[in-house]
């Protein structure tokens, strides 16, 4: 089935994105998001945007907490949200013969939050159990503190906040950046399910009026920075090494994502091999491809003993070499088989379809998203080999989070 086909979107006179991908399964996944997140967020109000996120689950005029989460559990469904650097989102998977009880639910989030005095302290204090697990994992630490070495502040600082900040974001602080931000002109709705198109855009039509919000924006500057700290209590050294790739909508995008699959994309990949099956040198070797309109970089999470950092760093430099000087066609013709084939799978969730549709409407288009084999499919040998190339000494960042003593 071309899923493309089946794919409609549309902005309303409002400035609102209706996204929708028709699949005839008794389910429908709903997600409604804001243009806006971490990225968009000064130094002294990091996790203003995850904190309103938190809040808008916690009442309504017409709901409590407790309310909007039984009605949509107890019909079988699943809610949920996130907070991203360029977007928040609110989503859940329903029977679609209780869509419309969905929509209802997250409209009303997205509209009438109360954001009661009493409810503002009790998940400010969530949040603060949250910044600590996050730290106390090792693994989770070092993928957020990453991103602190390949970019100043404001985007540099982690999206969750930190103790300072969420201590200091008044109720007055989180009603101005609300009223700013969740205004149909800066709101996407996305739906990937059994329903119909024009109902929906009825719906939406009727249930948002014609508000106009703005959204903040602060200067994006890259670095490259390494860091090892030390912790005691942990056995193992989780490191990351990351390096600034192409942006997207950025034809060598693409090549990224064939390079990031062929080095760490799985147990065949070729750092995975030489590090963990070949040398025994870890358990986890993981790749990630982080690509945005206004930032991007990729990264691999290895845990390993932290005596073996440096040969580590060693393998991956003298991987990235090998690619730029060695890679061939056949294996240019297996990483697209992958990377394809991944696409494909991944499309079988409706949730997953849905937040991915967010993403791409995010970067300019969501249509585009169904153009990724084609696009994969058009990478060439030189553009893979050229991007590896600029991965070499000076060129990354790299930090490990390493055991304390012996």
């Amino acid at each position: 089935m071309d899923l493309k086909k089946s794919f409609k979107r549309i902005v309303l006179k409002n400035g609102l994105t209706i996204l929708f991908e028709k699949r005839n399964l008794p389910l429908v996944s709903i997600g409604v998001a804001v243009k806006s997140g971490g990225i968009n967020e000064k130094s002294s109000e990091k996790g203003i945007s995850h904190f309103i996120e938190h809040l808008l689950y916690k009442g309504t005029s017409k709901r409590d907490a407790l309310h909007i989460a039984e009605e949509i559990e107890k019909r079988g469904g699943e809610l949920n949200g996130f907070t991203e650097e360029e977007i928040t989102a609110y989503w859940c998977k329903i029977p679609s013969n209780h869509v419309e009880t969905g929509f209802d639910v997250l409209f009303d989030m997205v509209k009438n939050p109360l954001f009661l005095e009493e409810e503002i302290e009790k998940e400010r204090k969530v949040i603060f159990e949250e910044i600590k697990m996050r730290k106390d994992s090792p693994q989770t630490y070092v993928l957020d503190k990453i991103q602190s070495f390949l970019y100043e502040a404001p985007l540099g600082e982690t999206l969750i906040g930190t103790f300072k900040t969420m201590d200091s974001i008044s109720r007055e602080d989180l009603l101005k950046r609300f009223k700013e931000v969740y205004a149909p002109n800066n709101m996407i709705i996305s739906i990937v399910g059994n329903y119909n198109f024009e109902k929906l855009k009825q719906i939406v039509e009727k249930s948002f009026g014609n508000s106009k919000g703005k959204v903040p924006s602060f200067k994006i500057i890259k670095k490259n920075e390494s860091k090892i700290e030390k912790r005691k209590g942990i056995d193992q050294a989780n490191l990351v090494f990351a390096f600034h790739s192409p942006l997207s909508g950025e034809k060598d995008s693409y090549a990224s994502e064939i390079l990031m699959s062929y080095l760490a994309g799985g147990m065949s990949s070729k750092l995975f091999s030489e590090i963990r099956e070949k040398r025994n040198l870890a358990y986890a070797v993981k790749g990630q491809v982080n690509i945005r309109k206004d930032y991007s970089y990729s990264l691999i999470y290895i845990g390993t003993s932290k005596d073996k950092i440096e040969e580590i760093k060693k393998i991956i430099l003298d991987e990235f070499k090998k690619v730029s000087e060695e890679f061939s066609e056949s294996d240019l013709l297996q990483a697209k088989e992958q990377l394809i084939g991944n696409y494909r799978i991944s499309m079988e969730d409706s949730e997953v379809q849905m937040t991915r549709l967010l993403f791409h409407e995010m970067e300019g288009d969501a249509s585009k998203f169904y153009d990724f084999e084609e696009n994969v499919s058009n990478v060439t040998l030189e553009e893979v080999k050229k991007l590896a190339s600029k991965v070499k000494e000076g060129d990354y960042s790299l930090f490990a989070l390493v055991p304390d003593g012996e």
